[in-house]
């Protein structure tokens, strides 16, 4: 493709992108295609000789589109926010355009130190200490990741970057209720899954720190060796808050990394109203939130801090012959912050955002999405033949359908069937969690575009359709 023709082009896909904004609440929210309906449409060999961009815009809006979920659209309430907004998009344009693999300060300085100081605007924008630095990583799962191997590292002196993992003693310990990227995390870093220890939770399905220490010093009398502790600020089912000061004195006292997980909810620390969640931040070692959730940037561009950055870097780095600097010591070359060697230029679209909407912005827009999970929970009690599930912490609403006369067994698939009946609608989409084994729609207000009149109509939706099926 000649300049010329891509100049042509790109002015073609803009306008597709901004119609597709304009008109994405048009399209099904939920992909109505069935399993391998797509991949019939696709030739089985690639074309031998060249075909017209033309042709590719046309097979997106004939093939590909029909397979698509919009998450961008304002009825996505379904699992978390994964956002876009114009600024991020504009920036990964450019991004894409630049095409610079950014694993070392060298290979481009500037994408670098934006994003070391995008990190100390983000540390301060959420209020961590001034100590902590931070990186971008791909995703929370390989922040948590990380935070496990440091962790592990740390422990035994670094030897298992040596030696390998020589023993089963390891233990690591998370709520019943955290995502199973915890899960995860301890088998691939060879502490294994039967070394995971889940808390039990309380009422607000928060960690019982109690039931923690009570964990942990009957570990370490049976000889394990308890190494991480992971608290999460907004579970994966309910968004229920651990509580870090809690946790992290128990954490203080056995000598524990301390990782919290706010994958979702840390965008809300941008409020100094939600500045609770990390009452006791002194104890932390590690946390990670996800800017490609709440903070309309899009995937991927997570963020983590670490108090301990020193650590971190001797947990990842190594230094093959390529890769030897002049100016190896006096920069951040991020590639040793993490598990992957190559970098994309993320800290760009963080940028393009922030100074797009300024803090205050970013607050707004979250304040707004807070307002109207606590808009949808006064309507859901309102209802004598629904009931609400879980607290309303910030964005998720948790409930079910529990018309009279109905057991638990019963409720259960009754639950289940509205769920389905309404994402085969096409005009939203929810998703389920399971709380004290009760099936539950979980319905998150954070879509960057969601307003007052889509909840509403929602709403009107679920209670017309869950009145209609019994």
């Amino acid at each position: 493709m000649k300049t010329d023709d891509f100049r042509k082009h790109a002015g073609e896909v803009v306008e597709w992108m901004a119609s597709y904004m304009e008109r994405v609440e048009e399209f099904p929210v939920k992909s109505q295609t069935t399993p391998g309906e797509i991949f019939s449409k696709i030739p089985d060999k690639a074309p031998l000789k060249s075909e017209p961009f033309e042709q590719l815009m046309k097979d997106l809006d004939a093939i590909i589109m029909p397979g698509i979920s919009h998450w961008q659209s304002p009825n996505f309430y379904a699992y978390f926010p994964a956002n876009v907004s114009p600024p991020s998009i504009l920036a990964e344009m450019i991004i894409s355009t630049l095409g610079a693999q950014c694993m070392i300060w060298e290979t481009s300085p500037a994408a670098a130190e934006l994003e070391e100081k995008m990190m100390i605007w983000l540390r301060d924008m959420i209020g961590l200490p001034a100590q902590f630095e931070g990186v971008i990583q791909d995703s929370a799962s390989n922040s948590t990741l990380a935070a496990i191997l440091t962790a592990r590292e740390k422990a035994t002196a670094f030897d298992v970057n040596e030696n390998g993992v020589q023993s089963s003693a390891l233990r690591v310990y998370c709520s019943s209720q955290a995502h199973s990227s915890v899960e995860k995390a301890v088998k691939i870093c060879g502490i294994g899954r039967k070394n995971l220890v889940k808390i039990p939770v309380k009422d607000d399905y928060s960690m019982d720190a109690a039931k923690l220490e009570e964990a942990i010093a009957n570990d370490i009398k049976q000889g394990f060796l308890p190494i991480c502790v992971v608290a999460a600020l907004g579970t994966t089912g309910a968004t229920a808050v651990d509580p870090i000061r809690a946790i992290g004195e128990i954490c203080r006292k056995y000598e524990i990394h301390l990782h919290v997980d706010a994958a979702m909810l840390g965008a809300a620390l941008l409020l100094p109203e939600f500045r609770w969640m990390i009452d006791g931040k002194e104890y932390i070692d590690s946390l990670v939130f996800n800017a490609h959730k709440w903070m309309f940037t899009n995937f991927d561009c997570s963020i983590y801090f670490v108090r301990d950055a020193a650590s971190l870097i001797k947990t990842f780095e190594i230094l093959p012959e390529y890769l030897k600097t002049r100016t190896r010591g006096q920069v951040n070359d991020y590639r040793d912050w993490g598990v992957p060697l190559g970098r994309r230029f993320r800290a760009l679209k963080l940028w393009s955002v922030i100074r797009c909407y300024g803090v205050e912005g970013l607050q707004e827009k979250i304040r707004e999405h807070i307002n109207l999970s606590k808009r949808l929970a006064d309507m859901i009690a309102a209802e004598p033949d629904f009931e609400l599930l879980a607290p309303v912490v910030a964005s998720v609403v948790c409930f079910r359908y529990k018309p009279a006369g109905y057991d638990e067994a019963a409720l259960n698939r009754l639950n289940e069937k509205l769920n389905h009946a309404l994402n085969d609608s096409g005009k939203l989409y929810l998703t389920h969690t399971t709380l004290n084994g009760n099936y539950t729609l979980r319905m998150v207000t954070a879509q960057t575009n969601v307003a007052l009149n889509h909840i509403q109509e929602a709403w009107s939706l679920i209670m017309q359709t869950a009145r209609s099926i019994i």
